[in-house]
C-alpha cells in the first residue's frame, strides 16, 4: 500500500466509522486502503467499542468515509479526489485535537 506508513492509527476518540463505495470503479483505490488501515486488527485493538461498518455498493456511487467521533462530530471524506495519506493525516489531525494523551504524547 502507497500510503502504509508505520504511523499507528488510534480509534481511541472514534465511535463509528462507515466507508462506502463501489467496488469496480477505478477511483476507490485510497478509501480500500483507508479502509485496510482503520480495520487493521492493531487499530482496532486502541477501542474495542468503535464500529468499523464498510458498505460495498454497484451503483457507481463515490467513495465516502463518515466518521463520527464520542463527543458527535463528524468527518466526512470523498474519497475519490483525496488520496489515502491525505485521509489517514486529516483523520488523525482530529482524533490528536479530541484526546487529550494524544496531545502529549506528540509533543514529547
Amino acid at each position: 500500500m502507497a500510503a502504509s506508513r508505520k504511523a499507528a492509527v488510534v480509534l481511541k476518540a472514534v465511535k463509528k466509522i462507515a466507508i462506502q463505495f463501489s467496488a469496480f470503479e477505478s477511483n476507490v483505490r485510497s478509501t480500500r486502503e483507508f479502509l485496510a488501515m482503520v480495520g487493521s486488527e492493531k487499530a482496532r485493538s486502541t477501542n474495542i467499542n468503535c464500529e468499523v461498518i464498510s458498505t460495498v455498493k454497484h451503483d457507481k456511487s463515490e467513495p465516502v468515509v463518515d466518521i463520527t467521533y464520542v463527543d458527535g462530530e463528524r468527518l466526512v471524506m470523498k474519497g475519490a479526489k483525496l488520496n489515502s495519506r491525505e485521509m489517514l493525516n486529516a483523520f488523525q489531525s482530529l482524533c490528536t485535537a479530541k484526546d487529550p494523551q494524544a496531545k502529549t504524547a506528540a509533543k514529547k
